[in-house]
């Protein structure tokens, strides 16, 4: 009996697999056409039937089966009052931070560290500068900073060139900290991260810095004192 039921299920797989992969075949195929040079990173059933779930970068959006309608919003439980689309984002931020990799941030971290955020930073951005000025007060509260640059004023403004700047510098926490308080830098030039972390940020959807990233992948957007943070963060 054991033997029939698999052989049962490995017909039905193999009958439902190649029109799930001509679906994802197509709907990559829509998407590189209307997105140029946007990487699919999934491509699933949504709980809507006939709606596929498309996770690229750290966005998700929905399409027809076909590819040829794409829809950007959010999915709700109605049922159980849930956001099913807010909850799997979450789950997508933490994986492109992931993939990004600690390499690619500036980090300030306590003795002994309770939690960890990322941050979105503008050198020039007076909430930022405020932020940073109470480092102390987020170590003492056990959290770890990940920074990322977010120059507001696009690349190749002043505010890029510093953070490039930043990066460059021999000590980048003690620079960070330099340019967050208004002193000049040397200016420099390598090779560095910070295109690539605007492009995350974009795709976040962020519209200003500071924006705090927790470890969970949820978002909260604007400057957060540190012991409010903390509470945030151990309620996660």
């Amino acid at each position: 009996m054991k033997k029939i039921t698999h052989i049962l299920a490995l017909t039905l797989l193999a009958l439902t697999s190649p029109a799930l992969f001509a679906d994802e075949a197509a709907i990559k195929k829509a998407l590189s056409e209307f997105m140029p040079g946007g990487q699919v990173d999934s491509v699933k059933p949504s709980e809507i039937q006939g709606l596929y779930e498309v996770s690229m970068g750290g966005n998700i959006f929905y399409a027809s089966e076909d590819g040829k309608y794409l829809l950007q919003g959010q999915l709700f439980d109605a049922q159980a009052k849930k956001n099913i689309t807010e909850t799997k984002l979450a789950s997508v931020r933490k994986a492109s931070l992931d993939k990004v990799g600690e390499q690619k941030m500036i980090i300030f971290k306590p003795e002994a560290s309770k939690y960890m955020v990322s941050i979105f930073t503008d050198i020039d951005c007076g909430y930022c500068r405020k932020l940073h000025s109470e480092i102390d007060q987020y170590m003492a509260q056990g959290i770890t900073i990940r920074y990322m640059f977010f120059p507001r004023a696009g690349k190749g403004s002043d505010s890029y060139k510093k953070a490039v700047s930043v990066w460059c510098a021999a000590d980048k926490n003690r620079a960070l900290t330099a340019a967050k308080k208004g002193e000049n830098l040397d200016a420099k030039t390598c090779e560095n991260p910070v295109d690539e972390h605007m492009a995350l940020g974009e795709a976040f959807g962020m519209n200003g810095t500071p924006m705090i990233v927790t470890q969970k992948g949820n978002i909260l957007p604007g400057y957060v004192p540190a012991a409010q943070l903390a509470k945030v963060l151990a309620s996660e």
